[in-house]
């Protein structure tokens, strides 16, 4: 008999995966039931795509092609301002919950689902759902998002969704500092990538084909994939485009509503390329000569551990040019050779951009300019610390952390 999983998400299934889809997708034990975030009512005003998702919930649910463990649903539209008041996320959560123990009922889930959580919003919902275990994945710093929001309303709830949790994980040593004080459960389990796609770069490099879209495109191009969103670092793109007039600047992604990319739509060397699927991008990843990780300082990069990283690591085939955060480092301190770079020093270098290992004694480009501040990254070993530790992790997460024993007790109903 399966184990059964309710997966409360702040990310559609469809059609970029996350570390919400990479964990879901490995536990092929069990049954789940993923309920992609529902829209807010006046969603529509501020994007018209959202218009699409209003009566989404009425259709039945997806079964994932290769994962058919796994069904997808839409959760009926929301009241707005529900982070701003919480006795509006009391109502929209009453709500939701009555859909989704329709939909539980439907595949025979009872008292013994665990019930897993990305959102703090989800605190309001646990009451009305029948679980034995609680899991909540911290994934950001939620009250640092902008828009309609109180952050004092998302940390009190992010609060009372932790606290009662049976297991407690965070992606980052700031997120898992601040939950550690309220459920000793917590636990860091860091972000990572499907190392199996993104490694294709390395292991087919000479018979990837070249996109059409890439093709004659000046070199070098810096490559950046990923959601075109608020915490992004615009502007130094923007500087980027301005000191390399002959390079080209390739975007893939959406880009989110609310997001003003007008300055950067005037350079030509900016392309905007849009959404790529997954499998698809080792092919595009192949013809970038340094990748793109960068985050505009804030309370919300601060405490980030962004996919890209990872899967521009599983590459290992070119630089990386990556704004780390200290909290962010703190993570990688037991690892050789983990890059720490700033875009300010990729941008004057040429396709042979060198990089800095963690190791080295030398200044970063923070403190001094110019190629004189880099040193050769003369050796990457990270291939073998992705294979081994993802071969050993007690759900197959792909960390370099091995899942502690304390979460055993939870996730012994999942692996």
């Amino acid at each position: 008999m399966k184990n059964h999983i309710v997966c409360l998400s702040t990310t559609n299934y469809h059609p970029l995966p996350t570390r919400k889809q990479n964990v879901m997708s490995r536990l092929r034990n069990s049954e789940i039931l993923y309920f992609d975030p529902p829209v807010s009512m006046i969603a529509p005003l501020k994007d018209k795509k959202a218009s699409a998702y209003i009566e989404k919930y009425k259709q039945p649910g997806e079964k994932v092609e290769g994962h058919e463990n796994i069904t997808v649903y839409a959760l009926p539209p929301v009241l707005p301002f529900f982070n701003k008041f919480r006795w509006i996320n009391k109502i929209n959560q009453k709500r939701q919950a009555a859909f989704i123990r329709e939909k539980m009922r439907e595949h025979g889930f009872g008292d013994e689902t665990v019930l897993w959580c990305y959102s703090p919003s989800s605190c309001d919902i646990v009451e009305h759902l029948p679980h034995a275990k609680l899991v909540y994945d911290c994934v950001d710093r939620h009250s640092a998002y902008k828009g309609h929001i109180n952050p004092k309303v998302v940390d009190k709830m992010e609060h009372d969704l932790a606290k009662p949790a049976d297991q407690v994980f965070a992606t980052a040593v700031g997120l898992a500092e601040t939950l550690e004080k309220v459920n000793p459960t917590t636990q860091m389990i860091p972000n990572g990538a499907a190392y199996e796609i993104f490694s294709r770069v390395q292991t087919e490099k000479d018979t990837l084909p070249c996109p059409e879209d890439m093709k004659d495109l000046p070199h070098p191009i810096f490559g950046f994939v990923g959601m075109l969103q608020e915490c992004i670092d615009y502007a130094l793109i923007e500087k980027l485009a301005k000191s390399r007039p002959n390079a080209t600047i390739f975007l893939i992604g959406r880009t989110l509503p609310g997001v003003d990319l007008t300055n950067l739509k005037q350079y030509p060397n900016i392309i905007f390329h849009g959404l790529v699927p997954q499998p698809e991008l080792p092919a595009y990843l192949a013809q970038m000569d340094v990748c793109l990780n960068v985050f505009r300082a804030g309370a919300l990069s601060k405490d980030v551990s962004p996919l890209k990283f990872y899967e521009y690591l599983a590459t290992r085939s070119f630089p990386r040019a990556s704004r780390c955060r200290s909290r962010i480092s703190r993570m990688w301190s037991t690892l050789p050779a983990i890059p720490r770079c700033s875009c300010r020093c990729a941008m004057p270098l040429s396709r042979k951009t060198v990089r800095h290992g963690r190791k080295n004694a030398l200044p970063t480009a923070r403190s001094a300019r110019g190629p004189s501040a880099c040193t050769r990254w003369k050796k990457f070993s990270i291939k073998r610390a992705f294979c081994t530790k993802v071969q050993r992790s007690k759900i197959y997460l792909w960390a370099f952390t091995r899942i502690p024993k304390k979460a055993g007790k939870v996730l012994a109903l999942t692996s």
